[in-house]
């Protein structure tokens, strides 16, 4: 039996129910390399020496550090949970650790910051994430156990076990649990299924990634989309500017217009988008990633059912932009806005309605065979973020796919 199978009959399918309609969710990058403002693999890019960094903890106050402000944000761009690098590579911990003394508590903010991270979330609604890595830049066990020595590896692996039974012990239900950078050893030596087993029976309702070398709940692409065509659940991960921790000379940001398209993307394929955040040292979210964030939550108080309670869908490949599906209504997003008038071919049912969502004006229509010609939209479009039409069908939404126009459709067809 496999790992995910054995899963699936131990936990039931309702754990994954709130994650498969959540559709957005942020990413925090934070930790010690926010000091030096050059991204969170500063540490390995810049080869610094462990003793060098390890004096960072001393300048780690997190002076304006307000989870609340973080978890508000979030609700209010319409994310649904929260995930925090409770540690990243570099192997500095959030949290008040009697496993591992280079924390946050021993740091100069004096603090256990993962105990109010998690507080903040829950105050809000918000499901909770914790984002673990697997490696260590500053244990030596790590590197000296992936270049063959076997006594340091079992010492690491032991550590790792330790310092993740801490989080899924101290803090509560936590909704889960983000694994990372497993590629140096196997899952056997990870002993990845053990550890999980110990995770599900501290938390039963978790939800764990791939990244432990075993499938677990759901799978995560990063910077890029990629559905799953096996309805497993999937989650793609991505920054909002080119970094995931904070480097505030990149300003090579997406725009609100960007992050709805993704968010429309990985709608229609039953998917969600983890946005990353990056705080700077002392805890305060870029101004323009709030700036952004809001824009997107303007955008999805009227443009949200075409996002949230979606479902995936085989319809053609368009050049207008993604289509999501709700129940017999197809949402058209209009990334490429072709002015008066739009075609959409290959529909099967017959359209009874068709609204522009973005305005609620309604849009003349004619129907022609498996052809559909909208008519009357405005020059320009009516959302400076994204456009969005919304046909109310005869019956839930189909597609003709007998007849393929492009290399991209044949290219959508095939099995992963």
């Amino acid at each position: 039996m496999t790992t995910t199978a054995a899963a699936s009959l131990a936990f039931p399918d309702d754990r994954l129910a709130w994650f498969t309609q959540a559709r957005f969710g942020m990413f925090i990058h934070w930790g010690l390399y926010a000091l030096l403002g050059r991204g969170e693999w500063v540490m390995s890019r810049e080869a610094i020496p462990v003793q060098e960094y390890r004096l960072l903890a001393d300048r780690f106050d997190a002076a304006d550090y307000d989870p609340h402000a973080w978890a508000a944000l979030a609700r209010d761009a319409g994310m649904r949970y929260m995930v925090l690098t409770a540690k990243h590579h570099e192997g500095f911990c959030l949290w008040d650790s009697s496993v591992c003394a280079f924390n946050a508590v021993n740091s100069a903010g004096r603090r256990d910051l993962l105990a109010e991270y998690v507080d903040a979330a829950r105050q809000v609604g918000l499901k909770v994430g914790l984002y673990y890595s697997l490696g260590d830049w500053h244990n030596p066990d790590w590197a000296a156990g992936w270049a063959g020595d076997t006594a340091a590896e079992h010492r690491f692996v032991q550590y790792t076990h330790a310092l993740v039974d801490e989080l899924m012990t101290r803090y509560g239900r936590i909704d889960v649990l983000w694994y990372d950078l497993p590629q140096c050893y196997s899952a056997l030596q990870w002993r990845s299924v053990e550890l999980n087993a110990k995770v599900r029976a501290r938390q039963p309702h978790i939800l764990i990634n791939n990244r432990a070398m075993t499938t677990e709940d759901f799978a995560t692409p990063e910077q890029h989309i990629k559905a799953s065509r096996a309805g497993r659940p999937w989650e793609a991960c991505m920054t909002l500017n080119q970094h995931w921790g904070y480097c505030p000379s990149d300003q090579r940001y997406k725009s609100a217009g960007e992050v709805a398209q993704t968010l429309a993307s990985v709608a229609a394929g039953g998917g969600n988008l983890l946005l990353n955040v990056g705080p700077d040292p002392a805890g305060r979210i870029p101004p323009q990633s709030r700036q952004i964030l809001r824009q997107v939550r303007q955008w999805l108080q009227r443009h949200g059912p075409a996002i949230f309670d979606t479902t995936p869908h085989r319809m053609p490949w368009y050049l207008f932009g993604p289509t999501t599906v709700s129940g017999r209504s197809l949402f058209c997003h209009l990334a490429n806005y072709h002015g008066p008038q739009t075609t959409i071919g290959g529909l099967t049912n017959r359209v009874l309605a068709a609204t522009l969502l973005t305005t609620g004006q309604p849009i003349a229509f004619t129907q022609r065979g498996r052809q559909l010609f909208l008519h009357g939209l405005p020059d320009q479009p009516p959302s400076d973020v994204l456009t969005v039409v919304q046909l109310q069908l005869d019956t839930p939404p189909g597609s003709d796919l007998g007849r393929v126009l492009g290399g991209a459709d044949v290219f959508a067809q095939l099995p992963d």
